[in-house]
């Protein structure tokens, strides 16, 4: 249960005073919610950081007031002058001094009572905003703030600057963070003291009052006190949820999994080629953990074409040797058939029995396949999410094999391995886009690792060029002559259609004028709003090499396999991260002709997509660009793109991310190792802390895990 003390924070911000219907709808569109919250909270409200801030300080008098800057005036109202009668679009101006000169504040579209109730003539009254010179006079157009001398406190010196959306004022959302920022209660200290002094941070309630209430310039910057304060409070409750993850599962007995290796070496037969080091050492440690104890939970990293679904098979290969049944699933349909091509030959040829099951398979067929399955005559079975639907039944799961794993989220990890029974399966989780470090202990802190660095032998390297996009006449030439030679091409583009808001090329547009060029039988068009039978039948066109050219937006980037296809032309280059260049380059370069990757990109270039581009140019290593992508983009945006399951920062995008989750890390650590179910005093702290930051739904969930 949250503790009582947060209550509050976790309001709806509706509560508030002055949020009604309206403005919750703009509050969800402007504010970081988390991807369960559907309505803004209080505490959604105090995580909108400021990104800049107004300095109101300067009080001059009129005289010395320079025009452009933005000043707060101590003045008297001398007198209202409303624009001539029926002539809607001549200001309103109202006539101020003090004892050293004039001003005249203007107003458009003004409503006459109420500007005579803001300033009524005769009285002081304090304005703050921008002083402009228009001819010999001094005015301050439409004044940020109007406030009578009694109320001077209401007027911020130093006001914070939010992110907006349209029909939602900076006034009005610094009025309701201010709101949720004076219902934060006094909380007891998680920190270690004396690493708060070495810093010299501030309290937790002192660090959110000052980000919201700056009282220097430098507050509102990522790199000061406050902030940093709040970004290791941040790091620290995602690091001890998952070492406690990480325990709770390594203390989960699981059951020992030790085959005999027979199957296993006639699938060594069967491969066309020798295993790379990288993939005997990753079995290795496969197998080290599945004869273990404890329920393994490994990730297997490897770059695209490296041999991860070999190594899976040879790991399955295990579990059906001690008569036990395995599971693969990967994310969308294309990609589980092409599991399932690669695996179901090696399978029937060395006696293994392999079935598919996804969103397409119905009825009678699907019937079929449960009832083998739960027969235990199945011993893979391949699919998608339709794996862990509740009448998917196994005779006897041992191993299941999650691909891609950053696109499922951990309950559907949990639902899969749930599969196994009272010992739990066994889950090794894979991935073709490589993690830096960094993210291996944000993100996937509650596994063990095991990385592919090598391709197997015979690969021959992919030429990568960046191209100014007015060199593409040149291009197509190229092209034309490649396809003479039986060459099949990926061109890919931004955008589905042109909308006219951008000059980004648009694939139906682009698919259109290459038609045009090399003949209309030739050009496939691919992308995310067509049916997957659509896609399906694209796709089986272009691997049959009926197409030539195939344009896409990205959805080729993940679970494609056409031999044949040896050029990548990526259009608009300079739009896309770098792990994503490189998993579209991945699309190409896995048969026997020299491959390519031509990055088309707009003129004149901003420095850090120059870098990108040039990083391309230089290396296929994936992990050297994950590490070269994580440094560009900083800690916060995972490899180019949101992605369900991973965890997004609210608080810890900061220049010195890695320093600070190094820290936090080993603090977990550290305070895990002496207080395991943090009973102690800190500890207490810290079970507010981690539901402050909502970590209680992880450690909750993996408990009952």
């Amino acid at each position: 249960m949250r503790p009582e003390t947060l209550t509050p924070l976790f309001a709806p911000a509706q509560s508030l005073s002055g949020i009604g219907p309206r403005l919750v709808t703009l509050l969800a569109k402007a504010l970081p919610l988390p991807p369960n919250v559907n309505e803004p909270r209080i505490i959604d409200l105090l995580w909108h950081l400021p990104t800049g801030i107004i300095d109101r300080r300067a009080e001059p008098s009129i005289a010395h007031a320079a025009p452009g800057s933005i000043v707060t005036l101590r003045v008297r109202v001398l007198r209202h002058r409303p624009g001539p009668r029926g002539n809607k679009r001549a200001p309103y101006k109202i006539a101020c001094e003090d004892d050293t000169g004039r001003i005249d504040l203007v107003f458009f579209h003004a409503d006459r009572r109420f500007l005579e109730r803001q300033l009524p003539e005769g009285e002081e009254r304090f304005i703050s905003g921008r002083i402009e010179q228009y001819g010999q006079k001094l005015q301050m157009t439409h004044p940020d703030y109007i406030v009578p001398p009694d109320a001077r406190s209401e007027l911020p010196l130093l006001e914070p600057v939010y992110g907006l959306t349209a029909g939602l004022s900076g006034k009005v959302l610094y009025k309701a963070i201010r709101q949720a920022r004076d219902k934060v209660p006094q909380l007891q200290e998680w920190q270690d003291p004396s690493w708060l002094a070495e810093r010299k941070w501030p309290p937790f309630h002192d660090a959110i009052a000052r980000l919201h209430r700056p009282e220097e310039t430098t507050d509102t910057s990522t790199g000061s006190d406050p902030w940093q304060r709040l970004a290791f409070d941040e790091l620290l409750a995602g690091q001890i949820a998952l070492a406690m993850i990480r325990a709770t599962l390594k203390a989960q007995s699981g059951r020992r999994i030790e085959g005999d290796g027979n199957i296993r070496e006639k699938i060594r037969h069967a491969l066309p080629f020798a295993l790379t080091n990288s993939q005997v050492g990753a079995l290795e440690e496969i197998d080290a953990d599945m004869a273990g104890p404890y329920r393994m939970l490994r990730l297997l990293q490897g770059d695209v074409g490296s041999g991860k679904t070999v190594v899976a098979l040879m790991a399955m290969a295990t579990a059906i040797e001690t008569g036990a049944q395995a599971a693969m699933m990967a994310p969308t349909e294309v990609l589980a058939r092409q599991h399932m091509e690669t695996i179901e030959p090696l399978a029937k040829e060395v006696g293994l029995r392999v079935a598919l099951l996804t969103g397409r398979e119905k009825g009678k067929s699907r019937k079929q396949v449960l009832e083998l399955l739960a027969s235990g005559y199945l011993d893979i079975l391949i699919g998608t999410h339709a794996l862990f639907q509740p009448d998917v039944e196994f005779a006897d799961l041992a191993l299941a094999v999650i691909d891609e794993q950053h696109r499922f989220g951990v309950h559907q990890r949990l639902a899969l391995q749930a599969k196994g029974g009272a010992g739990g399966a066994n889950m090794l989780v894979m991935t073709a886009t490589p993690i830096p470090r960094t993210l291996l202990m944000t993100h996937y802190g509650d596994l063990d690792v095991s990385r592919l660095t090598e391709k197997p032998p015979g690969r021959k390297p992919i030429v990568t060029k960046a191209l100014p996009v007015d060199a593409m006449e040149r291009l197509i030439e190229r092209l034309r002559a490649q396809l003479n030679e039986g060459a099949q091409v990926y061109w890919v583009c931004p955008l589905i259609e042109n909308t006219g808001l951008t000059d980004l090329a648009a694939a139906e547009e682009r698919a259109a004028h290459l038609a045009q060029i090399f003949g209309k039988e030739s050009v496939g068009l691919l992308h995310g709003g067509m049916s997957g039978t659509a896609k399906d039948g694209v796709m089986a066109r272009f691997a049959d090499n009926e197409l030539k050219i195939l344009v896409a937006t990205t959805v080729v980037e993940v679970g494609v396999n056409v031999p044949n296809a040896n050029i990548m032309v990526i259009e608009h280059a300079e739009q896309f991260g770098l792990a994503q260049l490189h998993q579209l380059r991945g699309r190409v370069g896995r048969g026997d002709r020299q491959s390519y990757c031509m990055l088309l990109h707009k003129s004149s270039l901003g420095d850090i997509a120059a870098q990108r581009l040039q990083m391309m140019e230089q290396t296929e290593d994936g992990f050297a660009i994950a590490e070269k992508d994580l440094a560009l983009r900083g800690g916060g945006e995972v490899l180019g793109v949101r992605q369900s399951g991973m965890p997004e920062y609210r608080v810890a995008n900061v220049p010195n991310f890695e320093d600070l989750l190094a820290a936090a890390r080993d603090d977990a650590n550290l305070l895990l190792t002496n207080d395991p179910k943090l009973e102690s005093p800190r500890g207490q702290a810290v079970r507010t802390l981690l539901y402050l930051f909502e970590c209680d739904e992880a450690v909750r969930l993996f408990r009952a895990a």
